[in-house]
């Protein structure tokens, strides 16, 4: 009795362990299926809505089928949410945010966002609704400046290329007002969402604005702006940002070919007369 409860114990063993190994394999097909249908599905790009937004549904409505890429594309207000739902997959891509505003987001937050290519440049420019030049600032003048680590330091070093203010040396990246040495007009100093910025213009003097957020405020970067940050040697070219391990995606490389396509250079070119320009 001993010898055929082992015998059958040895079968019933030997039925579970094929079966334990047939599970596996099934459920190893299942994964590898569903990674293909993740990169066989449409694309969901976060953007913000001028001028990336509208960058990418030129792509969408005039090159993607083409191209075979199903391109969505969805809108964000804000520099954190497009960021978040990369992360968390909701978004398969975003393209809003240059590199040093990605490089402290990741570092801030623990995400692992990867730049793809950069796209186009939007100088950051000084406006007011009172003055019509920089050197008319009357002592004391408050400025709004990006509250966010990478904008507000973009706009203080524009600020000092510009001759208002001296900065620190070595805190040119990661600068705020404390670290600003000289201050001949007592500029006073109003920190706020980037978002925010242009639609403080009748509280303030003057405010340092974002290009996507100037243009989305009707304001002409080229035109409009009292200064405004050079283009060339820029650091600030606005990336599309996947998910580290989705640089591969066949989806995103079409994707970059489509956005770095002379069709989409004219796009930029014709719509955007000098206040967005291409870095491809």
């Amino acid at each position: 009795m001993r010898n055929t409860a082992k015998l059958l114990n040895g079968k019933v063993a030997t039925a579970l362990l094929t079966a334990g190994a047939l599970s596996l394999g099934l459920t190893a097909c299942g994964g590898s299926d569903d990674k293909a249908a993740a990169t066989d599905g449409p694309l969901v790009v976060a953007a913000t809505p001028v001028p990336h937004a509208e960058v990418l549904t030129y792509v969408k409505d005039n090159l993607a089928k083409k191209a075979g890429l199903d391109l969505q594309v969805k809108e964000f207000t804000d520099y954190v949410t497009p960021n978040t739902a990369t992360e968390d997959g909701s978004v398969g891509a975003n393209y809003f945010q240059t590199k040093p505003y990605l490089d402290d987001f990741n570092k801030k937050n623990g995400t692992h966002l990867v730049p793809v290519v950069a796209v186009h440049l939007e100088p950051l420019g000084l406006y007011s609704n009172k003055f019509e030049k920089a050197d008319e600032l009357k002592s004391g003048a408050t400025v709004a400046v990006p509250n966010d680590t990478a904008n507000e330091a973009r706009a203080l070093q524009l600020l000092a290329d510009k001759g208002l203010i001296e900065l620190k040396k070595g805190s040119e990246s990661e600068a705020t007002p404390a670290d600003i040495t000289k201050n001949p007009k007592k500029l006073q100093f109003k920190e706020l969402e980037a978002a925010q910025t242009p639609r403080a213009l009748d509280d303030v003097d003057a405010a340092v604005v974002n290009g996507n957020y100037a243009i989305e405020a009707g304001l002409k970067p080229a035109q409009d702006a009292l200064v405004l940050e050079s283009a060339e040697n820029s650091p600030f070219g606005n990336l599309l940002v996947v998910k580290e391990g989705s640089e591969n995606d066949p989806r995103v490389k079409k994707l970059v070919k489509l956005l770095t396509s002379p069709e989409v250079k004219k796009f930029i070119e014709d719509k955007y007369a000098g206040s967005v320009i291409a870095s491809f």
